[in-house]
């Protein structure tokens, strides 16, 4: 009984302590190659009608950022994406992309098409990558070879 009082307040002191913890941000390194520019421009080197060549896809706007790809096809396959820029918004954002492109990327040429899914707990991030890629797919006249094709609405994600 005479240690009641003792754990009581250490009780009390370490709670307080616990809800007063304040975490600094985080420095992260993005996966972004521009920040604050929007790039519309389109480079598109196809010939015609072979499915080659390199293209920058729409940039896509979630509430987290904007996401844009350049997909380069040759001899009818995916073989490079970049990201131009992904989502940054906050260090979470930031953190989260960074970790989702190399899956995402990986993900695009195994299965040499866009429609690849989510990255679990990257949404945003895997929709509005997709949804770029596809648009620069869809610039230079590539066909999957299953004919799938992802979604280029991220409405949703506003």
């Amino acid at each position: 009984m005479k240690r009641a009082p003792i754990v009581l307040a250490s009780t009390v002191l370490g709670t307080a302590a616990v809800l007063g913890f304040r975490a600094h941000p985080a420095t992260l390194q993005t996966a972004t190659a521009a920040t604050s520019t929007t790039t519309t421009s389109t480079t598109t080197t196809a010939s015609s009608g072979s499915g080659s060549g390199t293209a920058l896809g729409d940039p896509e706007s979630t509430r987290y950022g904007i996401a844009q790809v350049r997909v380069t096809v040759a001899n009818g396959k995916i073989t490079k994406i970049e990201a131009v820029q992904l989502q940054n918004g906050d260090p979470h954002s930031a953190q989260i992309s960074s970790s989702a492109e190399p899956v995402l990327q990986q993900s695009v040429l195994s299965k040499q098409t866009a429609d690849v899914g989510t990255v679990s707990g990257a949404t945003y991030t895997s929709l509005s990558y997709e949804a770029s890629l596809q648009s620069a797919l869809d610039k230079l006249g590539y066909k999957a070879p299953n004919g799938s094709t992802a979604s280029t609405d991220v409405s949703q994600l506003q």
